[in-house]
């Protein structure tokens, strides 16, 4: 019996301190497009019991930062600005911005130039020595090189892709696996998937052999996102509204295992995929449809394959991104065309995300991040 009140004091701390952390206010991050003249950046603290939250500060990320990573190594935010001028020189743009996750201050770094112009996707390297950047409308990625502070030095490497009679390149997400070995990227106007290796000395991207996976034409490829292990890739397709399952070979490449709609049985309207994540238990994931204005819930079974479990109202109209707490207790949605962020709470037992009715007004939001 004596044994047993130790257990139990060492079970009720740790309780305690989960509920202690979880009543403590979180800080979210926002990216958003700049047409109307407003700040780019807004940080906010959210309070999940109540589900309010409060604006910490708005800040210029320069034009259009519509999506963004943060380095926790540099305390760094790197927005990328989807602009075909940047700064009156013709390219796209990254924002690096030093922010105090106590005060919400934020200081403008750098800003620097990209070749070619409208970037939609940035991410960072393992080491965080490198940024990874689609450019959507110019057709290319390029890789940045950051110095030993963690500010942009130089653009190491660009490529161009060349589309056919009927198709037009638009590169939409660039990152690295798990392991950090392979970069993969999604081209959604030429249907397909590109594996890279990379050069971590000189900064290049080299396709590997055999390296690009053929999709369906017209499907779309948009966002992707990896299991713990790196064995499974998850890919959601912008323009046919459904989403894949792949093994991943122990050399990069992938092998197809399931494809399935994203939409209701019988939807007839328009509507396009965004973004996808894998809930905190590994056990749930996630997708929004953008027109049918959704978020669309998966189980994920033992073999790694799609299982429907239900979809839920995005609480606004057009959900671009979305974002999961650290907690993996709540889902927020940005809901670009009706400029809100929606709250809502995952069921732990059905992973079905529930509408709390609590949310912020924004214009245009894009991107949303914890700092995790």
């Amino acid at each position: 019996m004596k044994k047993f009140f130790p257990v139990l004091s060492v079970l009720l701390m740790a309780l305690i301190y989960s509920a202690s952390s979880y009543s403590q206010p979180i800080r979210l991050f926002a990216g958003r497009y700049t047409e109307d003249g407003g700040k780019g950046l807004s940080i906010f603290d959210l309070d999940r019991e109540s589900g309010t939250f409060k604006l910490v500060s708005e800040s210029d990320a320069g034009a259009d930062p519509s999506y963004f990573c943060i380095s926790k190594k540099y305390g760094i935010l790197y927005a990328a600005n989807e602009v075909m001028t940047f700064n009156g020189v013709k390219g796209g743009g990254v924002t690096a911005l030093k922010y105090n996750n106590k005060t919400g201050a934020v200081e403008k770094l750098r800003d620097l130039v990209v070749p070619d112009g409208g970037p939609c996707f940035i991410s960072l390297s393992p080491g965080e020595d490198y940024l990874l950047m689609a450019n959507y409308s110019s057709s290319s990625v390029s890789v940045v090189k950051l110095d030993d502070k963690g500010i942009p030095e130089r653009v190491t490497d660009t490529i161009s892709f060349k589309g056919g009679k009927d198709q037009i390149s638009h590169p939409h997400m660039i990152a690295f696996d798990p392991a950090g070995k392979k970069v993969y990227l999604t081209d959604l106007g030429l249907d397909h998937i590109v594996i890279y290796n990379f050069n971590h000395s000189s900064g290049r991207l080299q396709q590997i052999p055999d390296g690009i996976v053929h999709l369906a034409k017209g499907s779309g490829p948009r966002h992707f996102v990896f299991n713990s292990t790196g064995t499974k890739l998850y890919v959601i397709y912008e323009l046919n509204s459904t989403l894949s399952v792949f093994d991943v070979e122990t050399n990069g490449s992938l092998k197809l295992v399931q494809t399935l709609s994203t939409l209701a049985e019988g939807f007839k309207g328009e509507s396009n995929c965004a973004d996808i994540h894998i809930g905190k238990s590994g056990k749930y994931l996630y997708g929004s449809n953008r027109g049918e204005n959704t978020i669309v819930t998966f189980s994920i079974g033992p073999d790694g394959k799609l299982i429907p479990a239900g979809r839920t109202t995005c609480g606004g109209d057009w959900p671009r991104n979305f974002v999961i707490d650290p907690s993996g207790k709540f889902i927020l949605v940005a809901n670009q065309k009706s400029g809100d962020i929606s709250l809502f709470r995952i069921d732990q037992k059905t992973g079905l995300p529930a509408a709390t009715g609590k949310g912020f007004k924004i214009a245009t939001p894009s991107c949303l991040k914890f700092l995790n």
